[in-house]
């Protein structure tokens, strides 16, 4: 019989352990490593930082949930993953052996690689509740005192989506304190144009979010690096579409928040053949290793090459029904595998978004995530606010109860209330 190791346990890690669950034969061990015993919906952050959601809102107790569903659950951190040996070494000194190990940690968020960026420094982060609450925090007491807001993010960001939401998000409820207009906002980004987000843009995203910002009177900065950030002061440098130099200025703050680069955790930097040179994941079509074949990996962590060559690093984000195919493809080929069978499912890697403004938003779908694609279908309104909501209510639910389901094809199917979803998803 084997033993499948599940390596972290957030949206990744836990519908993986969820769905490899329905794939096990009778007398297989299935367990779950984390640093964080709770799960938390990372898309509620941005909410979170603007006291629209409490951390308990969006937390969940997974060792309960787990137990419900005969899955081993060891909330402690890894602190070597040892693949030639097939074993994982724990920070307590455990270890713990595997036949096959499923690497779903996300990554690590790379402050340091800016001075004086991150909580630690001078900017906030909706990058982890923790983060997120602490901001929450510091807002309220900006806003007995407001002035410059500087939002966006650093080079080799990989997800700007959150970006986004939080710049008309923080503009949403500025409006509703009525303190809009003592507030001048700045979106800063190394994307070559607004609404690109990794993703060469989506639909229409470029005149869509352009368009919204113009009406918020929210000024940004593209092909912009941040160089350095001092209390209260923003270092940053436009640079041409070559690579070289246009201008340095500086950008007057008094609050900020920018997401970081990511790059892969400590236990999995420098194993040669595991992971890329950031530390991401190598994964097959299958989701499995070319060198250690009873590797398989989801998420964040994997390695995606960028889209194409742009003035700073922009990095490709992996989305919600993105993961949940890689998810389904991996636990369907471990599954194969366990009986003998040549895995043969891959992830369909498409790209389901809703960006809540705060009273309304952008949806978009792409098909597959990288271009050329057969579907690249973008849409604004209200209801992109209202079904984010809605899903909101039924992803935790569903995780809640440890339901295997594909949230995000739900989130396709039914929340977006497009009748032609199903047939555009699916290629038709």
């Amino acid at each position: 019989m084997a033993h499948i190791v599940v390596m972290g346990a957030g949206l990744g890690g836990a519908i993986m352990a969820y769905e490899m669950k329905d794939e096990l034969r009778k007398g297989d061990k299935l367990t779950v490593v984390t640093k964080d015993p709770k799960y938390h919906f990372v898309p509620s952050n941005p909410w979170v930082a603007v006291n629209w959601r409490s951390r308990k809102d969006i937390e969940i107790d997974l060792a309960p949930v787990m137990k419900r569903r005969g899955i081993d659950f060891i909330p402690t951190a890894v602190e070597k993953v040892e693949p030639d040996n097939n074993r994982l070494e724990l920070i307590d000194g455990k270890i713990i052996e595997y036949d096959f190990l499923i690497i779903a940690t996300g990554p690590e968020l790379a402050f340091d690689e800016v001075e004086g960026l991150g909580p630690e420094g001078n900017t906030h982060s909706i990058c982890h509740v923790d983060h997120a609450v602490e901001a929450g925090k510091a807002f309220d007491e900006f806003c007995k005192d407001p002035g410059p807001l500087v939002v966006g993010a650093a080079q080799g960001a990989s997800c700007y989506g959150p970006a986004y939401e939080f710049t008309f998000i923080l503009e949403t409820e500025l409006r509703r304190r009525k303190i809009r207009d003592q507030v001048p906002i700045t979106y800063i980004t190394p994307e070559p144009y607004i609404g690109h987000l990794g993703l060469d843009g989506v639909g229409d995203t470029k005149n869509l979010i352009e368009s919204a910002m113009r009406d918020k009177h929210i000024k940004w900065m593209t092909n912009t690096k941040v160089n350095k950030v001092d209390p209260g002061v923003m270092h940053v440098e436009t640079m041409n579409p070559d690579g070289t130099s246009l201008s340095t200025s500086e950008v007057p703050f008094k609050y900020s928040m920018m997401l970081p680069a990511f790059r892969g955790i400590k236990p999995l930097m420098g194993i040669d053949g595991l992971v890329n040179p950031r530390g991401f994941v190598i994964v097959d079509k299958h989701q499995k290793n070319p060198k250690f074949n009873n590797i398989f990996s989801v998420g964040v962590c994997i390695a995606i090459p960028p889209m194409g060559p742009t003035a700073l690093p922009v990095g490709v984000p992996k989305t919600g029904f993105m993961i949940e195919s890689m998810v389904t493809a991996t636990a369907k080929n471990i599954g194969q595998i366990l009986r003998n069978q040549q895995p043969s499912h891959q992830g369909s890697w498409n790209a389901v978004c809703l960006a809540d403004f705060g009273d309304d938003g952008i949806a978009f779908i792409a098909q597959p995530q990288m271009p050329p694609r057969n579907v690249n279908w973008s849409s604004e309104g209200k209801w992109v606010h209202l079904a984010k909501v809605g899903f909101e209510k039924y992803f935790i639910g569903k995780m809640r109860r440890g339901k295997s389901e594909p949230f995000y094809e739900k989130l396709a199917l039914d929340m977006m209330g497009i009748n032609k979803l199903k047939e555009v998803t699916k290629g038709k």
